[in-house]
């Protein structure tokens, strides 16, 4: 599994990093960062609701 952010679409908004903080933090600069590009198979149920819930759309899983 691969987790991809689109930058252009992210605020930053930390409602990925709520669900799944190993792999999603939005730092003190207000940015969002991805700890884990290609996280272990057990997060990924975390990791699709992050991008479900995600109010842009910017959060997608390949693989």
């Amino acid at each position: 599994m691969r987790v991809k952010v689109d930058f252009d679409r992210c605020e930053s908004n930390a409602v990925c990093m709520g669900i799944v903080p190993e792999v999603f933090e939005v730092r003190d600069d207000d940015y969002l960062y991805v700890l884990q590009e290609e996280p272990g198979p057990e997060l990924r149920p975390e990791v699709e609701e992050a991008a479900r819930l995600c109010p842009k759309q910017a959060i997608s899983v390949e693989g």
